[in-house]
């Protein structure tokens, strides 16, 4: 009996093998979720249930789970664009060098969201006008995997789909079903005529500090038909959307590495095309990018000690090399649609636990949350607040010469910029 009363308790309601494979092979016991648990990973739903007003559940110190209660601040596409466009401009009102702007008025470090509205928005109307051969990509805000998204070209065709749809949602701002319309990348950079995307996974221990690190075994997602701008293609999904829950019904979808590229390829195939100081400067910009939004959310997010977060987030490199946050999710996929997916998804999970639960024993909330390097995996170190901090105040300027020690690396100057993150 003691021996198990020293075991991790776990609870999930995602049941997946990469998962629970993880949980056994370090010798923690299942139980349900009315019983005692120290470690719950938890769906969406779950989490809102959990830290909802009318349960009031409280949780113990010895007890963590795998989201953040309002994480939706930076999952939801609406709100993640609503919080960067409010940090840009406190960072505007401060008088701070990240918030210049160019003479045509664009953020010429904090563009990395494509211009985007909620919906109904007369904002959007005036936009469109300005440039009326623009291609526009709707989403819906609470949803993944590709489902409800459509492009569009004319004005007439949201208000068809305002008018087809069934639901309140383009009335209802709060609505779950509540859309956003982006302006689409429609210069994506591409590799044998196809368009693709990265998925990163970026794990957030605390946001106040805000420490955040990094996967190194991130992959690219490719469409299995090659890319045209042309408008007769706008509803083929297969042209246009890397999501694998889409690209697996295509007939030209590969089983057997599921359309995908490891991020290590990624980076030798641009540094033999592009040469090796362009490929560092997009991936610097990239990890930039990704410490950019999370600081955005810090402030607004509830930063429980009982949470951590692994993050799936979603880039797009234009032809340009200029890369483009579309999304961040707070579920990333743990399904595998390959053998290699297999084996990055499980080492992901076992990467992750070594960092929220130090050496698989019972949690303590009150632990200090910087686990010593040897036991971060394939994770590296992308922000560290504190210290950061301890650079002192000027730490985002002197970084243009590539001494912070708050983030990794010294490449920092190359990019011409505050730059607070940099990649070996």
């Amino acid at each position: 009996f003691r021996i198990m009363a020293g075991k991790v308790k776990w609870v999930t309601d995602i049941e997946k093998s990469v998962l629970i494979n993880n949980f056994e092979k370090r010798g923690w016991i299942q139980v349900s979720e009315n019983e005692d648990w120290n470690f719950y990973w938890m769906s969406v739903q779950t989490i809102r249930n959990v830290f909802s007003v009318e349960t009031g559940y409280r949780l113990s110190d010895d007890q963590i789970v795998n989201h953040f209660p309002n994480h939706y601040e930076l999952t939801r596409k609406d709100l993640m664009v609503k919080n960067i466009k409010r940090y840009r401009k406190e960072l505007e009102k401060e008088g701070s060098p990240l918030a210049e702007k160019d003479e045509n008025g664009k953020y010429v470090y904090l563009d990395f969201v494509p211009v985007t509205f909620m919906l109904p928005n007369n904002l959007f109307v005036e936009e469109f006008r300005k440039n009326p051969s623009s291609t526009w990509i709707m989403k819906p805000c609470g949803k993944a995997q590709g489902k409800g998204i459509f492009l569009i070209n004319k004005l007439s065709q949201i208000k068809k789909w305002s008018r087809d749809s069934k639901t309140s949602s383009f009335v209802s701002q709060s609505s779950k079903e509540a859309y956003v319309i982006s302006l689409y990348i429609n210069n994506p950079l591409l590799i044998g005529g196809k368009k693709f995307d990265l998925r990163l996974y970026v794990l957030v221990s605390t946001y106040r500090p805000l420490r955040c690190y990094m996967y190194k075994l991130g992959f690219c997602r490719f469409c299995t038909v090659k890319y045209t701008p042309s408008t007769s293609e706008l509803d083929n999904m297969f042209v246009h959307l890397t999501n694998v829950a889409i690209q697996k019904h295509g007939d030209d979808y590969n089983h057997i590495h599921g359309g995908k590229w490891t991020v290590s390829n990624l980076r030798l195939y641009l540094e033999s095309t592009r040469g090796k100081e362009v490929t560092n400067k997009l991936f610097d910009e990239i990890h930039w990018i990704i410490v950019q939004s999370l600081k955005a959310v810090a402030p607004v997010m509830n930063n429980d000690k009982h949470c951590f977060e692994c993050y799936g987030y979603d880039i797009i490199i234009d032809d340009k090399l200029k890369p483009w946050l579309i999304e961040v999710n707070a579920s990333p996929s743990l399904t595998s649609s390959t053998a290699n997916d297999r084996i990055l998804k499980y080492n992901l999970i076992n990467d992750t636990l070594n960092i929220a639960v130090p050496n698989g024993e019972i949690p303590d909330c009150k632990w200090n949350k910087s686990p010593p390097k040897e036991v971060l995996g394939n994770y590296e170190v992308l922000y560290d607040e504190e210290m950061a901090q301890s650079d002192g105040p000027d730490r985002d300027l002197r970084s243009r010469s590539g001494q912070s020690t708050g983030v990794k690396g010294n490449r920092a100057r190359d990019l011409g910029k505050p730059v607070l993150t940099t990649w070996k």
